[in-house]
């Protein structure tokens, strides 16, 4: 049966972090409010569930799925080492909109979908999503919508369109930044941009010590 906790009251967001982590641990799906647009979580380390959750946005295996953590120091386990720069950015813009594909440590037992040995990880700024992500660990994350369809910056418009695919609805009103995150590449030879967001090329730019245009900043 799916639930919906109002997390701008107290008691009712207490409760809806108590369900969301019994929901995850039991592989189940829950969608949570994060600083850019309403995300659809599973466990990262359940394959059945991030299963469960690329299809219930009728999403293939071939657009893998995003990893959002609770901490900086959670990333250090993730990847294989760290780019340049990556520190720098982190430090600059986490927690907030800026998406990091980074190379996944090798010894990691998931299965986020074809990502050819990468993973995209982000540390939402957002009370809810954090204190989630803090009992859970690292989930696989997605935008609360069905593929092709606008991005979720409501818990309503979450559930009009995943409605019982999901257990848990956490409500902390509509997104601050109503925009998916700006997601930056660093497994190549060069820094890119791969979705322009809230994020501009210059601000990254301006931490790596690059010019804006070396971004190479794509539409999409």
């Amino acid at each position: 049966m799916t639930e919906v906790f109002d997390c701008t009251d107290p008691n009712q967001r207490a409760l809806g972090i108590a369900s969301a982590v019994t929901a995850l641990k039991g592989g189940r799906l829950v969608v949570m409010p994060t600083d850019t647009v309403y995300g659809i979580g599973a466990d990262a380390f359940n394959s059945a569930a991030v299963a469960a959750l690329l299809s219930a946005k009728g999403r293939g295996r071939d657009m893998p799925v995003g990893v959002l953590v609770g901490s900086w120091h959670t990333i250090e386990g993730l990847v294989y080492t760290m780019p340049d720069g990556a520190r720098d950015l982190i430090r600059a813009f986490w927690p907030g909109a800026l998406s990091l594909v980074v190379a996944q440590a090798p010894s990691l037992q998931w299965d986020l979908g074809d990502a050819r040995g990468t993973v995209m990880l982000r540390m939402p700024l957002h009370p809810v999503a954090i204190e989630l992500l803090r009992e859970v660990g690292p989930m696989a994350v997605s935008s609360a919508n069905v593929s092709g369809r606008p991005p979720a910056v409501h818990a309503g418009e979450a559930r009009a369109q995943l409605g019982d695919l999901v257990d848990v609805y956490l409500d902390g009103g509509p997104s601050q930044q109503q925009a998916a995150s700006t997601i930056l590449d660093l497994t190549g030879a060069t820094p890119r941009i791969l979705r322009e967001g809230p994020v501009s090329a210059e601000r990254i730019a301006e931490v790596l010590g690059v010019e804006p245009a070396s971004l190479t900043a794509q539409r999409g």
